[in-house]
C-alpha cells in the first residue's frame, strides 16, 4: 500500500509535462513575433532601397 501512495504523491512527472509545455508555447510566441519582426524590417528595407534607386535615377538623369 505504500508504493501506491508513493506513486500517487509523486508530482515529478506532471511538472515536467508542464515544464515543457510551457517552454513550447514560449517558443511559438518567440517564432510568431520573429516572423512579423522579419516581414517588417523586409518591408522597410525595401522602401529604403526604392528611395535610393529613385535618388539615383533623379540624380543621373
Amino acid at each position: 500500500m505504500s508504493n501506491l501512495q508513493r506513486v500517487i504523491k509523486n508530482n515529478e512527472g506532471a511538472t515536467a509535462i508542464e515544464y515543457g509545455l510551457i517552454a513550447a508555447l514560449i517558443a511559438v510566441a518567440a517564432i510568431t513575433a520573429m516572423g512579423s519582426l522579419g516581414n517588417s524590417l523586409s518591408n522597410n528595407f525595401s522602401t529604403v532601397s526604392n528611395a535610393e534607386n529613385n535618388a539615383n535615377n533623379t540624380a543621373s538623369a
